[in-house]
């Protein structure tokens, strides 16, 4: 269909954003197994973490070849200038088909992971960050938009979905046209992956949908929660970093769900950053209590287009005949 789909033999251009501690090696291997590629959450680089999902992964898989080689993992790139034991453990003992690096530059690393037979993906969030990724070897280019949920550019550095899409395919179709590109940010049905195609797009990576499945390491009344809510009750801002104790990088912060303790501190960023004990401590009880009047929820802007909690599978069912009935309709 895509290249993208050639690449790892996919039956639908669509791949698992590896969502940190919700991508667990349930859901990455239910979407390798149904013809996606599935991306484990490795996210901050914990080891202990990273090692027991994706062995969940590989013995979920088992002796399915295809689907082994949709099998991947994504990690933060920042994280890992701090601690790569967790990507130096799976490059030593197994092969990925694909690693992803998000958020930071990928050059420390990429040597390593195309050496190790990977294929190497970079995330950007703005057109800045193309070049640096393209000179790491990346094979496959995501453009995320700020309409994702979780962390991604700033609001005032990062870009719409749409036109990044469009404006990366042109620079790569330019520059680099053996490079795929997938879009992010905002796409959770196959409307939006027929769109991202239209603009020139290889694919798409979802997460927030897939963040809304019954495999997704996410706490299950947290889901239902989203479910209920909308696109203009989720916001961007570093609010809940602050309160989770994480000291991103400034470029970055972080979507989620407008919730009572959110709202508490939305227009008082600065008293918060500056003595931030009183927030932390009604979320680190938020956390204990599951209640998420206080404990985040990071989904993103389409969070208006999740209604249920299906399985993996259903949900890339569901994608697919949504996207070739978009498709027919453009060329009926």
């Amino acid at each position: 269909m895509t290249r993208f789909t050639d690449h790892f033999d996919l039956t639908l251009p669509l791949a698992l954003a590896p969502m940190a501690l919700a991508s667990g090696g349930d859901l990455a291997s239910a979407c390798a197994q149904a013809g996606t590629l599935g991306l484990v959450g490795g996210g901050y680089g914990d080891l202990d973490w990273t090692s027991r999902e994706y062995l969940i992964a590989v013995e979920a898989i088992g002796d399915d070849a295809a689907a082994m080689k949709r099998l991947g993992c994504g990690f933060i790139s920042w994280k890992l200038a701090e601690d790569s034991n967790a990507l130096n453990w799976l490059i030593d003992n197994h092969q990925p088909a694909a690693i992803m690096l998000s958020f930071g530059d990928p050059r420390p690393f990429s040597k390593q992971i195309i050496e190790s037979g990977a294929t190497l993906i970079c995330q950007i969030h703005s057109l800045k960050d193309l070049p640096p990724a393209i000179e790491a070897g990346a094979k496959i280019i995501v453009a995320q938009g700020t309409e994702a949920g979780g962390h991604g550019a700033t609001q005032n550095l990062g870009r719409g979905t749409f036109s990044f899409i469009s404006e990366t395919a042109d620079w790569l179709a330019t520059h680099a046209p053996e490079t795929c590109l997938l879009g992010a940010g905002g796409i959770a049905d196959g409307r939006g992956l027929a769109a991202a195609l239209v603009l020139g797009a290889d694919g798409v990576m979802m997460g927030s949908r897939f963040w809304a499945t019954k495999e997704c390491l996410a706490n299950p009344q947290a889901k239902v929660i989203a479910t209920q809510t909308d696109g203009d009750n989720t916001a961007r801002s570093s609010v809940f970093d602050i309160l989770r104790r994480k000291n991103w990088p400034e470029s970055f912060d972080f979507r989620a769900i407008r919730n009572d303790l959110y709202r508490q501190w939305e227009d008082r960023i600065d008293v918060l950053r500056n003595n931030p004990q009183e927030g932390r401590a009604a979320y680190d009880d938020g956390v204990r209590q599951a209640d998420f009047n206080r404990a985040h929820i990071g989904i993103g802007e389409s969070a208006g287009m999740i209604s249920n909690v299906p399985d993996a599978a259903t949900l890339i069912g569901d994608i697919e005949s949504e996207m070739k009935s978009a498709l027919k309709q453009l060329n009926p």
